[in-house]
């Protein structure tokens, strides 16, 4: 699909990823200024007029509030207004819409999205203990429903609804680390196999070690702004956001008519497609929140990839990898580059803009021009869609 450019529309104009892991030694916000600071520099050094930090756990983990503060002064931005924008695992694709819609407003020019999560410092019982505030905290945390159990509940639910085999979902690890071993950002740089797969120790039956992703430190950065201003000769091809979208559905699982259909996924996926104006059949990468692998199988369900119940087969017949008919976790995705909770929907965009730029190096899927990035809050209460376009000629 050809792609035209037009003055209104929002570009990204540069990008900034952190490696993604356990920094011992480093601050929530130097984590963020080097995010901020590469993605400045891709940028031409605009100068943002707001900035918009997307962060799930810092109160709790950290005790810290008022991220937009602290990373405009750190960041030598003092009075530049700033927020944090807080919808759990969701939060960076939340945060990359609101600059989004404030660019299209008129009222600001360049915005700066920052997505980064400090948690490396705190014992796992705290980090758990944190995690599952982003499930109902009446009906779900106050009885010990970890993110494990959730997303073994409903992983449990589809191997039994549709009577799915074991290993139903190792494809989804083996693509991932496959992916992530050509990743230098990556938390895991090591491909596995099936065999290793199917050897892991439980988690949370039958969640085993390798369906979940390891929750880590990391920052990545966005510079958005409108096509009018952009740099009259850019260092490297355009990128259009064409599609911008949130939606919502319950946060606890038992209000849920349909344990096996994140709603919300659907919805804002399917507000993205009407406002790109294509159809799932024209995304050529999918960047999906695979957080835990039964997520990965129903956010291609939802998202008009595979039909009810049949998610997993895309991952078991080759059609995920970089060479199939829809590839996703181009970079690792949270299985292997690493999940940074309310920094992943950075993470993810800015990953699928290195791919429509062609600067994906051995993770680059050739010729692509319209490609699908898609954050999930808890167990997909809240979902962020965008859709980036390379413009033709950039």
């Amino acid at each position: 699909m050809m792609t035209k450019s037009n003055p209104n529309d929002i570009l990204i104009a540069g990008l900034g990823i952190t490696p993604v892991g356990e920094h011992w030694e480093k601050q929530l916000r130097t984590l963020a200024l080097e995010a901020i600071t590469a993605a400045r520099q891709d940028a031409g050094e605009l100068v943002p007029e707001a900035i918009y930090v997307a962060n799930s756990l810092a109160p709790v983990l950290s005790s810290q509030t008022q991220l937009g503060a602290l990373v405009a002064d750190f960041a030598g931005l003092r009075g530049v207004e700033a927020y944090t924008i807080q919808a759990a695992e969701a939060s960076g694709g939340a945060a990359v819409r609101q600059a989004f819609l404030a660019l299209r407003s008129g009222q600001i020019d360049v915005a700066l999205v920052v997505g980064v999560e400090k948690i490396s410092e705190r014992p796992s019982a705290e980090v758990e203990d944190a995690l599952v505030m982003s499930g109902d905290a009446d009906y779900e945390a106050i009885h010990g429903v970890t993110t494990a159990a959730q997303a073994a509940l409903v992983m449990q639910r589809y191997l039994y609804e549709f009577d799915v085999p074991q290993d139903a979902f190792a494809g989804f690890c083996v693509n991932a680390h496959a992916n992530g071993a050509n990743n230098p950002m990556a938390m895991f740089q090591r491909a596995i196999d099936e065999s290793k797969y199917a050897k892991a120790p439980m988690l949370c039956p039958p969640v085993n070690m390798f369906d979940a992703a390891p929750i880590a430190d990391g920052a990545a950065a966005l510079v958005l702004t409108r096509a009018e201003l952009f740099p009259e000769t850019p260092s490297h091809p355009q990128v259009r956001i064409a599609a911008s979208s949130q939606a919502t559905s319950t946060v606890a699982l038992h209000d849920r008519q349909d344990l096996l259909s994140f709603g919300a996924a659907i919805d804002s996926a399917n507000k993205a497609y009407a406002l790109a104006g294509i159809q799932a059949k024209d995304v050529q990468v999918f960047e999906l929140h695979d957080r835990f692998s039964i997520f990965a199988a129903l956010s291609l369900e939802a998202c008009g990839f595979a039909q009810r119940g049949e998610g997993w087969k895309l991952a078991k017949d080759g059609s995920i990898r970089p060479e199939g008919s829809i590839p996703i976790c181009t970079f690792g995705g949270s299985k292997a580059r690493g999940d940074s909770c309310g920094a992943t929907g950075v993470y993810q965009i800015a990953e699928l803009c290195l791919q429509l730029q062609g600067r994906a190096g051995k993770n680059q899927i050739p010729e692509v021009q319209t490609g699908m990035a898609q954050c999930l809050g808890g167990t997909g209460a809240t979902a962020a869609t965008h859709i980036l376009q390379r413009i033709d000629g950039s």
